[in-house]
């Protein structure tokens, strides 16, 4: 076990798209990265592409005890844990009764047990109770959705899993305070919908399409709102700020909500034509 201490991060999902370039974000800021990832292929490429002293670990985040050993791991090879990042999820649409109960599982396990899971590992590393590491702090980011601040017809069960994630992280914040814990910092971030791999197969889905009503995201548009969080903790940022505002005043008033998110859907489902026309456009 080495006994320099050198700042570390550890993120989930992180074997393509938004999460791969979270943990590329924090490796060009000098943390040690471990990429984790349900495919072993995945992380290890991933890892590999990042460099430096990025390392990775095969990690289904519904399993609490997988979770704890890429953690311990990390942690004896860089003496703890600065940051953690929650940032593996899954996309199901559909009404919850047309979802089997397979399906409306994978998303409850995955989005919030996952989540739950990785910000408990992460709590117990940074407060020393992991195996190996000391006492420091850290900042634990969780990657959310405005779906966790809003209705989302077509995504329902989506959504629940997504608003038990802000809850739980919220609600873990003061907790931490109020155990007189000052030095753990949980900031979720609320992006709406990402142009990555979990939306590229989405163009023919009419119940997603809210994911595409607004600003339809970069990853860097994300990277970004993480970057800005690592310099100054904030417990909720939404991206961009303007739909988040829209999705608290629907929270807020539910029948304004109602009234409008016909229209926005009609916005979501003109994007979608337009994207998938421009993917069937023959190329010059």
């Amino acid at each position: 076990m080495t006994t320099t201490r050198s700042r570390s991060a550890l993120v989930t999902g992180a074997g393509r798209g938004l999460g791969k370039d979270i943990a590329a974000l924090l490796a060009a800021r000098g943390y040690q990265v471990m990429v984790t990832d349900l495919d072993a292929d995945t992380a290890a490429a991933a890892a590999a592409e990042i460099g430096g002293i990025a390392t990775w670990a095969a990690v289904d985040v519904r399993d609490h005890q997988q979770i704890e050993k890429a953690r311990d791991a990390l942690v004896a090879a860089s003496g703890g844990i600065d940051v953690w990042v929650n940032n593996a999820g899954v996309l199901l649409t559909g009404p919850a009764w047309e979802q089997s109960e397979d399906e409306r599982r994978l998303l409850v396990d995955v989005n919030t047990l996952g989540t739950i899971n990785g910000t408990v590992a992460a709590i117990e590393a940074m407060r020393g109770r992991g195996v190996g590491s000391a006492s420091h702090g850290g900042h634990i980011i969780n990657i959310v959705s405005l779906a966790g601040i809003s209705a989302v017809p077509g995504e329902a069960v989506y959504a629940g899993s997504k608003h038990a994630v802000m809850g739980f992280s919220t609600s873990t914040a003061i907790d931490l305070r109020l155990a007189g814990v000052e030095d753990i910092a949980i900031s979720c971030i609320c992006p709406d919908g990402i142009w990555t791999p979990m939306l590229h197969d989405k163009l023919t889905d009419p119940q997603a399409a809210l994911s595409f009503s607004g600003s339809l995201l970069q990853p860097g548009d994300v990277v970004r709102a993480v970057g800005t969080v690592l310099d100054s903790p904030r417990l909720v940022t939404s991206v961009p700020a303007w739909r988040g505002a829209l999705a608290h005043l629907g929270s807020t008033f539910p029948r304004v909500a109602a009234a409008g998110l016909p229209f926005m859907a009609a916005q979501g489902r003109r994007t979608q034509r337009r994207l998938l026309a421009a993917q069937e456009s023959p190329r010059p």
